[in-house]
């Protein structure tokens, strides 16, 4: 199977580094001619294509990584196939926007962990082509309607959000004199933790946390003060206006 990247950015960057950590041969990957593609290409042995044609042409599964503004004049007028997949990972475009007529399309939504294969990716339709190339970048995730899809590409603005949550732990700590590494260390593995823990457990989560909060101690204190400046109604706007232009809203 040939795998083709049409749009090589920063997110496409981190799906190479996933797929060349999976084992997958580099001659197995044919890339778009702009971007960071002609460096990536000579570093690790991709396949570059002459323009866009070629590298429909030449692949099995199209990974398309464009900006989304740009994703439907991107894909049209390209010789697309039967029995051809193609990913689209452009957030918020729906698939009726992305003519690739006769061959098939599926929406997913990889984190840049794709790198380490540790990104939860979510997909729709489900294709097993398609599953098979995210696979590659960790745990991936099916979903029935576009309209799931829609909700859960929600959480690769969490992710973002998580980070920054993390970054500010760790230089709070930082501040209060603990060592630089040690916080950053701590604090990105405290987060998953917690996330761990509760991607393998069945509890439903208020009891997780209602058992993990102990009357009067540091957590609830925390948790207090959170409540109290009103961190739980804001979190809960900002995934819904992160929905809202997802969806045009």
């Amino acid at each position: 199977m040939i795998i083709g990247i049409l749009g090589v950015g920063h997110l496409a960057a981190s799906m190479l580094a996933g797929f060349l950590r999976s084992g997958l041969d580099p001659a197995a990957i044919v890339l778009s001619p702009r971007g960071k593609a002609t460096a990536l290409s000579a570093r690790h042995g991709f396949q570059l294509a002459a323009d866009n044609r070629d590298l429909v042409e030449r692949s099995d599964v199209v990974l398309l990584s464009v900006r989304p503004a740009h994703a439907p004049e991107a894909v049209a007028g390209l010789p697309w196939r039967m029995g051809q997949t193609v990913v689209s990972v452009c957030a918020g475009v729906p698939l009726s926007r992305l003519d690739v007529a006769p061959a098939r399309i599926v929406r997913a939504m990889p984190f840049t962990a794709s790198e380490i294969a540790a990104s939860p990716t979510v997909y729709f339709p489900d294709l097993g082509e398609a599953q098979a190339v995210l696979d590659r970048l960790g745990p991936s995730i099916a979903l029935p309607t576009e309209k799931d899809f829609e909700v859960a590409t929600v959480s690769a603005a969490v992710y973002g959000w998580a980070q920054d949550l993390i970054r500010k732990t760790a230089e709070w700590s930082s501040a209060e004199g603990l060592d630089p590494t040690i916080a950053r260390r701590l604090a990105a593995m405290t987060f998953v933790a917690a996330g761990q823990l509760i991607a393998e457990k069945d509890e439903p989560m208020d009891q997780m946390l209602e058992e993990l909060v102990t009357p009067g101690g540091i957590t609830e204190r925390g948790l207090q003060v959170l409540l109290a400046r009103d961190v739980p109604a804001a979190w809960e706007e900002a995934c819904g206006a992160v929905l809202d232009k997802l969806t045009g809203a």
